[in-house]
């Protein structure tokens, strides 16, 4: 039987608590939600305001709950002699071991493989990528802003989806897969490197580089108002 959730007097997080027992069994669906209303005791409009669409809602909170949980990991951290490919790895890690029930994201993983929730789920996963980043000093405004984001989120989803089905002790063969994608894309930064300067690639890549180099990176973080939510380096 699902345990009472600890009292708190912040509704969403209320709902978000009283949700996550439910998950396990019911996803994050309708009947999590109305079950979620029901024991925390937030009114059935003030559950419908603060979360639209319902579950849905209440699985981005918890995703964003995961994340500020590995951004105030970091920052209490001594990362400085570490590398900064270590650094990814570790911010990563603590992102995983942020999760408490696998369970639960795994249902969260088939609720945004969904046509009408893929977006959502691909912003979930820009996001962390975007505040590890960030966590971890990056000031980046031109293309590499976005270019640092896109592949550390394929680094990330990956690593999740490999993770979901590890049984190895303590997750080992997980961040063994880790480093060795970390690896690839560090082998592949260094490919790019040596593309840029090549004698005979560079009038080839100068173009491109001077349209690539007009984009800026956005003027403001991403939202963090939701329900549940708790509160420039170059790659080596």
């Amino acid at each position: 039987m699902p345990t009472d959730p600890p009292k708190t007097d912040d509704p969403g997080i209320a709902l978000l608590d009283a949700a996550l027992p439910h998950v396990a069994f019911d996803g994050w669906s309708e009947a999590t939600f109305r079950a979620a209303v029901a024991e925390s005791g937030v009114e059935p409009a003030l559950a419908r305001a603060l979360c639209p669409r319902g579950a849905v809602d209440l699985a981005i909170a918890y995703h964003r709950r995961g994340d500020a949980a590995m951004a105030a990991r970091l920052a209490a951290a001594d990362l400085s002699a570490m590398r900064l490919r270590d650094r990814i790895a570790t911010a990563v890690r603590f992102r995983l071991e942020a999760v408490e029930d696998r369970e639960v994201v795994r249902r969260g993983t088939a609720l945004f493989a969904l046509p009408q929730h893929a977006g959502e789920g691909a912003r979930a996963v820009w996001d962390t990528a975007d505040l590890i980043w960030r966590t971890l000093g990056d000031t980046s405004d031109d293309v590499n802003w976005y270019t640092k984001r896109m592949t550390l989120s394929g680094v990330y989803g990956s690593t999740v989806l490999y993770w979901l089905g590890d049984d190895s002790p303590g997750y080992s063969r997980t961040w063994e897969f880790l480093d060795r994608r970390i690896d690839g894309v560090m082998r592949f930064e260094k490919v790019k490197a040596r593309m840029r300067d090549s004698v005979l690639l560079k009038p080839f890549l100068a173009a491109p580089a001077w349209m690539l180099g007009r984009v800026k990176a956005p003027s403001k973080p991403p939202r963090t108002d939701m329900p549940g939510t708790y509160g420039g380096e170059t790659q080596e």
